[in-house]
């Protein structure tokens, strides 16, 4: 995404054409009266037609009511019957018509009407006319289930709109007759999206009505309304239902406009919707971080009012309605864990009891016992309370009255410590006890670690001491001693949870409440009928709306400040629109306080200040599970390794209150070197709450680097103020962003260097050759020294006083070709060579006395290089070979197979002697040792191998425990036959990496080789057949690769000692591979401490370095506006999934320095988002 230009489209032309045919169809529920292309009028006749067919139907039964041929019953049973005939009979066609569409298999062809949304019709009753009118339903069960319903709506309807019923209720022929005209309309509108075709609501929850929920959602609201209505005809002499049933009356022609604007929910958000609102204002409850879990919670918290009001003692009712408060307000996961714990400790006895940490990682006794503790303080402090102030009235009035003020003092010092924790006291004022030396990392933090213990004062006072001052208030109340009552049993429950649920806001309610107590006359209308729970229940849904008010607010003015203020955010309507919105500043405030009341989101279409008021919705704001979706890359390690750490110091400031006010859907913004984090709270509870966390994404387009570029800012202008004023003003104060906190997290830090100048100076890559062939020799060593084999006898002696044979490998390649002269290309002179015994002739080995005097014609079989064994002349070995040469057999594998009577003499291959008995637990694996270098090239190389470093590694071996240590590796030392097969490999290893030429290699070279891709050489095959040696050679080349860097910016390196250093300090605390790698995300999550990689960046033409240091760093924590967040996504969910805009250069996606607007898009929930990392809900206990 480029930048911003004022002249950005809200909507494509194309776009703008597709809303222009959709809009009109959601209004009239169903019927595609504009299409955008010349369409036969018998298409725009049928759906008239099937529009007001329900009018029709219903109009037979009013004619008849009115006619006093039916009573009113009878004409909407009539309807509905019709209705349901009707209904079912549209469907059969529907069916009928799919049935008789052949489908023909044919080639694919691009089909031009299907693109543009055309349709080809032939006749008015055609299957392809059908089809169009009518698409039918994916399931059976819904086209009956459908009909019934359509039969109910329309025998309702009719009985609602009957004109005597209306003209009872208005007492206004005209109000009747407009009512019922436009009522019908309403009617007929939810019909058609049941029976006939549904239209695409603005209110869409679900990216896919899977199980066609959205038909229901019209004829839902038209149930509601006749309910009420219905309520009205049989509860008699209710003038609250009359009144209400009057103003439904006049809502219910409004309905259209209302599904139209997307102001009402669909059912499954309704339902999830109202079930919070009950769960946490009538009930105590908290919103929960899954569905499931909240439609539990809401069971069984619905159970414990029902409960209470069926216990007959008093005493009895306060008891539970404590106790039972305290454990729902606890972690559900937490409680279920124990439970499962304590069963299973039960069933297999104390066997269980010697496996530790079966009852949960987070869950800890310590904390069960703090739990029991304050449970039974809270049992016998509410009942002791509650006995003592049953004597005497004057003392308990008095007592309460003591302990609200107490409470009020309480309120008073938490919000005064509470404040002191973060840097801005109501977010505008700096905070004079915030440490203000940001700079210096250790100084910083072991000043907060002192606010830090303020901040413990604060959490002993709100979960200990505040919990049992509000159930001592509660206890006292003289409510609890009459008889019981539904609003007493209401109250009460929520009220004595919300103690424990949410202290914070049970504080504030509590002092509220016994401050107007106060203050007030007793015969007011507040205190004289209306008891405690009622006032505290009032009270909290007064507070929650008060803030969401003042947020939604704070949203608004920031929006029309930042499209008057920001240069960029100016678009040709920017001034006729704040124009607008000053003079109908009034409807502005209507539709903030409706959305408000509804708890609903402020919707800024396409985020300019054109408000409209968003359907209900869940807290989450989205249907699906929380961390069920990410869009997945290979940064994504990084937030997988960075949650556990953060979720801890997380844990330390939500305690200490470094946070503000913790409560469901509250929003967080995390900043750290390139990575931004994106918190949000699901559900909050005593001592604990339930966050998730997602990582935007590191590859930042130009909108996402400026909008981090301005939380970059924001942070800096508060914590990195070299000499801060005291209280000075937030300089960001109109920002959604305002900053909380730094926490300590121990984290990657990311550097990124050019090696300009080191990969690619000729003196670097000469050094680079000899490095290689030490750390070659290194990396061999230490794998052989720590195979398991070496480990467990290392401390045994074998063959005492007698060398140690080793058998070299059989060939895996093709037999020894003919003989040439000492040719680079021949393997037969290997094979010749290596026939003397020794790797390079200079001692004859071990001969048969028995093959002497053959050994001329046996070129190819005396120590052979594996992979160029001769088959010729092989039968001449049989003859006196005896049980012993036996062992010297060798499988000649990849010849052509041989005769069994044949295969009796296969040749044997002298072994090669070690001097030193334990030689052999170093030995090379035996398939290691063949290859397909030419001898001669061995011999002209070997004076590259470095014989001293060799010996140096090897006198510093630890995996001999023996007494005698120092002599066994003196001995191994000096063994030169393991010192060929070493220098062999090693130096076929070396000529694999750059071929058989000796020249300097390229940085270009390097770089391939550092990725894997080996030079074509004789020896590819051969390296590559060998996964664990081309892996230990490809991990040496790394080693010498960083080892170059570390020379180049270290100086360089004085003995072996320091080389030896450098070694052992990459092969424990380093991974240097690619990040492509999986071990590099294994690395990360395993937090290796350190990692390096090496790339080319093509776009500069430089060769680049990545290294990942694992430390603890600091990272920058703000609060966002909520409001400004839901109506952000609300507005994605419009555009996206009703608008379907999803053009990438969309205005609403662009950088918006105040909204945060593209960081804000990022963070919704796929696939309307594009987080790179969601975690599941995480549990984070603050205590």
């Amino acid at each position: 995404m480029g930048s911003m230009s004022p002249d950005v489209p809200l909507l494509n032309d194309y776009k703008q054409d597709f809303l222009l045919k959709r809009f009109p169809q959601t209004v009239l529920g169903g019927p595609r009266l504009k299409l955008g292309y010349c369409a036969p009028s018998y298409i725009y006749v049928n759906q008239i037609v099937l529009f007001l067919m329900p009018w029709a139907l219903g109009g037979t039964g009013t004619l008849l009511y009115q006619l006093d041929v039916l009573r009113d019953y009878a004409a909407a049973a009539l309807s509905g019957g019709l209705m349901v005939f009707t209904a079912a009979v549209i469907q059969l066609i529907s069916v009928y018509s799919k049935s008789k569409s052949v489908v023909v298999k044919r080639m694919r062809t691009r089909d031009i009407l299907s693109e543009e949304d055309q349709h080809e019709f032939t006749s008015c009753a055609g299957a392809e006319t059908v089809k169009f009118l009518i698409p039918g339903k994916k399931y059976v069960a819904n086209t009956v289930f459908h009909s019934v319903l359509a039969g109910l709506v329309c025998g309702l309807g009719t009985w609602y709109l009957l004109p005597n019923r209306v003209t009872l209720l208005y007492g206004s022929p005209g109000a009747t007759a407009v009512l019922f005209v436009f009522g019908w309309i309403t009617l007929c509108i939810g019909e058609y999206s049941l029976i006939v075709n549904t239209a695409t609501e603005t209110a869409t929850f679900q990216t896919q009505d899977t199980y066609e929920i959205t038909p229901l959602m019209r004829p839902l609201y038209i149930f509601f309304f006749v309910s009420v209505d219905l309520a009205h005809r049989f509860i008699v002499n209710s003038p609250a239902l009359e009144q209400m049933n009057q103003i439904l009356h006049i809502l219910f022609v409004l309905l259209p406009f209302l599904w139209a604007l997307g102001t009402l929910p669909p059912p499954d958000a309704l339902l999830f919707w109202a079930v919070e609102q009950v769960l946490e204002f009538g009930l105590g409850g908290s919103s929960m971080s899954t569905h499931l879990r909240l439609l539990v919670m809401f069971i069984v918290s619905a159970g414990a009012p029902v409960v209470s009001y069926f216990i007959p003692s008093t005493i009895g009712v306060v008891l539970f309605m404590t106790g039972l408060g305290f454990l729902l307000s606890l972690n559900p996961s937490d409680v279920s864990m124990v439970f499962r714990h304590a069963v299973v400790r039960h069933r297999v006895g104390s066997r269980h009891e010697a496996s530790p940490g079966n009852s949960g990682q987070w869950f800890r006794w310590k904390e069960c016992l703090l739990f029991v503790a304050v449970l039974g303080m809270a049992l016998l402090e509410a009942g002791l309370l509650h006995r003592y102030a049953s004597f005497s009235q004057v003392s308990r009035h008095s007592a309460q009255s003591v302990v609200g003020c107490v409470l009020m003092a309480l309120l008073s010092i938490l919000w005064i410590l509470r404040e002191t924790q973060s840097i801005y006291i109501f977010g505008i004022f700096r905070n004079p006890f915030y440490p203000k030396d940001i700079h210096a990392v250790s100084v910083f933090f072991d000043k907060q670690s002192k606010l830090l213990k303020i901040g413990a004062v604060r959490w002993i006072l709100l979960t200990l001491v505040s919990p049992l001052a509000m159930v001592a208030f509660l206890a006292l109340d003289s409510s609890l001693h009459g008889l019981h009552s539904v609003s007493v049993s209401i109250g009460f429950t929520r009220a004595f949870r919300m103690v424990w649920q949410n202290t914070e806001h049970a504080l504030l309610e509590t002092a509220v409440v016994s401050a107007v107590h106060m203050v007030s006359s007793t015969d007011c209308w507040w205190n004289r009928s209306l008891d405690t729970g009622i006032r505290l229940l009032l009270i909290g849904i007064m507070r929650d709306r008060l803030i969401q008010f003042i947020t939604k607010l704070q949203f608004v003015v920031t929006i029309l400040l930042a499209l008057w203020t920001e240069k960029k955010q100016h678009r040709k309507t920017t001034t006729t629109l704040c124009v607008l919105n000053t003079v109908f500043a009034p409807f502005v405030l209507v539709i903030i306080i409706i959305s408000t009341l509804l708890s609903s989101p402020l919707l800024p279409l396409f985020t300019l200040p054109v408000f409209l008021v968003g359907f209900p919705r869940p807290v989450q704001s989205w249907p699906g599970a929380v961390g069920t979706a990410a869009c997945v890359c290979t940064d994504t390690v990084f937030y997988h390794q960075m949650v556990p750490r953060l979720t801890v110091a997380l844990q330390t400031a939500m305690a200490a209150g470094s946070l503000g006010l913790l409560q469901p859907g509250s929003h967080y913004l995390g900043r750290f070197e390139d990575r931004l984090i994106w918190i949000m709270i699901l559900e909050c509870g005593y001592t604990y709450c339930c966050i998730n966390i997602k990582g935007l994404e590191l590859q930042e387009t130009s909108c996402h680097t400026a909008e981090a570029q301005r939380v970059d800012e924001v942070f800096e202008s508060a914590f990195q103020q070299e000499h801060p004023q005291v209280c000075s003003l937030n300089e960001h104060l109109e920002n959604v962003l305002t900053p909380c906190t730094v926490l300590p997290v121990k984290l990657y830090s990311d550097a990124r260097n050019v090696l300009t100048g080191i990969i690619d100076s000729p003196e670097n890559l000469k050094e680079f050759k000899d490095d290689l062939i030490k750390v070659l020799v290194w990396v061999l060593i230490q794998h052989c020294s720590k195979r398991p084999s070496t480990q467990e006898n290392s401390h045994k002696t074998e063959n005492k006083g007698e060398p140690s044979p080793v058998l070299p490998p059989a060939s895996n390649n093709s037999p020894c070709p003919k003989s040439l002269e000492d040719s680079d290309s021949s393997n037969s002179d290997t094979d010749r060579d290596w026939s003397d015994g020794s790797i390079f002739g200079d001692e004859p080995a071990i001969k048969n006395r028995k093959e002497k005097p053959q050994s001329k014609d046996l070129l190819c079989t005396n120590l052979p290089i594996p992979g160029s064994v001769d088959s010729q002349n092989a039968d001449h070995h049989s003859a006196g070979t005896g049980p012993k040469n036996d062992l010297y057999r060798m499988v000649m594998l990849g010849l052509p197979a041989v005769d069994k009577g044949q295969r009796e003499d296969v040749t044997y291959i002298p072994l090669v002697e070690f001097s030193c008995s334990q030689s052999r637990l170093l030995s090379l694996p035996e398939e290691w040792r063949s290859n397909s270098t030419p001898r001669s090239k061995i011999i002209e190389m070997s004076s590259l191998f470095p014989e001293d470093w060799y010996q140096f590694v090897l006198r510093q071996l630890e995996c001999f425990h023996s007494e005698e240590k120092s002599c066994v590796l003196e001995e191994i030392a000096n063994d030169k036959a393991l010192k060929d097969l070493y220098v062999h490999t090693v130096m076929a290893c070396y000529i694999g990496l750059f071929g058989i030429d000796n020249g300097v290699p390229s940085p270009g070279q390097l770089v391939r080789v550092y990725n894997g891709g080996l030079p074509f050489s004789g020896n590819l095959d051969w390296l590559s057949e060998k996964p664990e040696l081309f892996h230990l050679v490809r991990k040496a080349f790394r080693y010498t690769l960083k080892l170059m860097v570390d020379k180049a910016s270290l100086g360089p390196i004085e003995d072996f000692k320091e080389l030896t250093n450098f070694l052992r300090e990459y092969e424990r605390d380093w991974y240097i591979g690619l990040v492509s790698e999986e071990q590099w995300k294994e690395a990360i999550l395993e937090e290796k401490p350190c990692l390096f990689c090496l790339g080319y960046e093509s776009s500069m033409g430089v060769y680049t370095s990545r290294v990942l240091v694992l430390q603890e760093m600091s990272v920058h924590i703000g609060k966002l506006n909520a409001e400004a967040v839901r109506g952000q996504w609300a507005n994605l969910s419009w555009e996206l999934l009703y608008a379907t805009n999803d053009d990438e250069e969309r205005y609403s996606i662009q950088a918006h320095p105040l909204l945060l607007r593209n960081l804000t898009v990022q963070a919704a929930d796929p696939p309307l988002g594009y987080p790179i990392f969601s975690s599941e809900p995480l549990p984070i206990h603050l205590c």
